[in-house]
Protein backbone atom coordinates (compact mmCIF):
# COMPACT_ATOMS: atom_id res chain seq x y z
CA UNK A 1 0.00 0.00 0.00
CA UNK A 2 1.25 3.67 -0.88
CA UNK A 3 0.35 6.05 1.49
CA UNK A 4 -0.35 9.72 0.28
CA UNK A 5 0.43 12.24 3.70
CA UNK A 6 -2.42 14.25 4.79
CA UNK A 7 -0.15 17.22 4.12
CA UNK A 8 -0.70 16.35 0.28
CA UNK A 9 -4.86 16.18 0.81
CA UNK A 10 -4.71 19.23 3.29
CA UNK A 11 -4.97 21.79 0.37
CA UNK A 12 -6.59 19.85 -2.48
CA UNK A 13 -8.90 21.02 -4.94
CA UNK A 14 -7.09 24.64 -4.34
CA UNK A 15 -3.32 23.70 -4.79
CA UNK A 16 -2.53 22.43 -8.03
CA UNK A 17 1.08 21.33 -7.09
CA UNK A 18 -0.47 19.36 -4.57
CA UNK A 19 -2.86 17.73 -7.38
CA UNK A 20 -0.39 17.51 -9.74
CA UNK A 21 1.72 15.27 -7.15
CA UNK A 22 -1.45 13.40 -6.12
CA UNK A 23 -2.20 12.30 -9.48
CA UNK A 24 1.28 10.96 -10.00
CA UNK A 25 1.59 9.12 -7.18
CA UNK A 26 -1.96 7.42 -7.57
CA UNK A 27 -0.46 6.79 -11.55
CA UNK A 28 2.48 5.40 -9.85
CA UNK A 29 0.82 3.26 -7.74
CA UNK A 30 -1.56 1.51 -10.38
CA UNK A 31 1.54 1.13 -12.82
CA UNK A 32 3.46 -0.92 -10.13
CA UNK A 33 -0.09 -2.67 -8.81
CA UNK A 34 -0.01 -0.95 -5.64
CA UNK A 35 -3.32 0.12 -3.82
CA UNK A 36 -3.18 3.81 -2.67
CA UNK A 37 -4.90 5.09 0.48
CA UNK A 38 -4.92 9.13 1.05
CA UNK A 39 -4.53 10.37 4.58
CA UNK A 40 -6.09 13.15 6.18
CA UNK A 41 -9.53 13.77 4.27
CA UNK A 42 -11.45 16.05 6.31
CA UNK A 43 -13.93 17.71 4.10
CA UNK A 44 -16.28 16.57 1.19
CA UNK A 45 -14.65 18.58 -1.16
CA UNK A 46 -11.28 16.35 -1.20
CA UNK A 47 -13.04 13.29 -1.20
CA UNK A 48 -14.87 14.40 -4.21
CA UNK A 49 -11.47 15.14 -6.23
CA UNK A 50 -9.62 12.38 -4.46
CA UNK A 51 -12.65 10.12 -5.69
CA UNK A 52 -11.95 11.99 -9.41
CA UNK A 53 -8.34 11.00 -9.31
CA UNK A 54 -9.63 7.26 -8.73
CA UNK A 55 -7.72 7.06 -5.17
CA UNK A 56 -9.21 3.92 -4.09
CA UNK A 57 -8.79 4.03 -0.38
CA UNK A 58 -9.79 7.12 1.54
CA UNK A 59 -9.50 7.81 5.41
CA UNK A 60 -9.76 10.85 7.82
CA UNK A 61 -11.79 12.79 10.07
CA UNK A 62 -14.16 13.49 7.45
CA UNK A 63 -15.75 9.15 8.30
CA UNK A 64 -14.52 9.50 11.93
CA UNK A 65 -12.33 10.55 14.31
CA UNK A 66 -10.21 7.36 16.36
CA UNK A 67 -12.36 5.45 18.00
CA UNK A 68 -12.14 2.28 20.12
CA UNK A 69 -12.43 -1.78 19.13
CA UNK A 70 -15.67 -1.67 21.10
CA UNK A 71 -16.59 1.55 19.96
CA UNK A 72 -16.03 -0.06 16.07
CA UNK A 73 -18.46 -3.18 17.04
CA UNK A 74 -20.84 -0.91 18.46
CA UNK A 75 -21.03 1.64 15.25
CA UNK A 76 -21.07 -1.88 12.88
CA UNK A 77 -23.79 -3.29 14.75
CA UNK A 78 -26.31 -0.60 15.20
CA UNK A 79 -25.73 1.08 11.36
CA UNK A 80 -27.32 -0.46 8.19
CA UNK A 81 -24.50 0.03 5.83
CA UNK A 82 -24.66 0.16 1.94
CA UNK A 83 -21.88 -0.11 -0.33
CA UNK A 84 -21.10 2.37 -2.93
Amino acid sequence: ILKIDKSFVDNIPGNSENVAIIKSIISLAKNLNLKVVAEGVETIEQLICLREYNCEMIQGYYFSKPITHPEIEQLVLKKSWSVA
